[in-house]
């Protein structure tokens, strides 16, 4: 698995996988899944064997920290370590763009992937979208 920076062409494709995942099978409500972030943000993807778009996420920059979301993987390839290099991708991403810490929104159900890659919670769990989800943090090396 090589995650890597996404371009306009694969859009459409990440646009689809994360309507199946946070619209279809999570419930989130489709207006507020795609949002005017979306153009500014740094895209990454992961596919599987065959091709096939299985894992994105985005990188936002806010007061001068990087700010992770949107982290979708098909059901089909959960576990397998697509999610993990999307985050990977994504962290060094942010290094290149000179940030030194990331934090993310993690769905409870997530929080242990997240603290296996050296995020940790910070304050109160909250609902987002109508799931509940704790704000995580990590610091980033100096250099990729």
């Amino acid at each position: 698995m090589t995650a890597r920076l996404a371009g306009a062409a694969d859009r459409p494709e990440i646009a689809a996988l994360r309507t199946r995942v946070f619209v279809e099978e999570q419930g989130v409500p489709a207006e507020i899944e795609q949002d005017a972030h979306d153009a500014g943000a740094v895209h990454v993807l992961d596919r599987d064997d065959d091709g096939r778009l299985v894992a994105t996420g985005r990188l936002l920059v806010r007061d001068g920290r990087g700010v992770i979301g949107r982290m979708a993987v098909d059901a089909s390839a959960r576990g397998a370590g697509h999610g993990a290099a999307v985050l990977a991708e994504l962290h060094r991403q942010a290094v290149l763009l000179g940030l030194t810490e990331v934090e993310l929104h993690a769905q409870l159900t997530a929080r242990g992937f997240y603290e296996r890659a050296g995020y940790a919670a910070v304050g109160d769990v909250y609902q987002e979208a109508g799931i509940a989800h704790v704000t995580m943090r990590r610091a980033l090396p100096g250099e990729v």
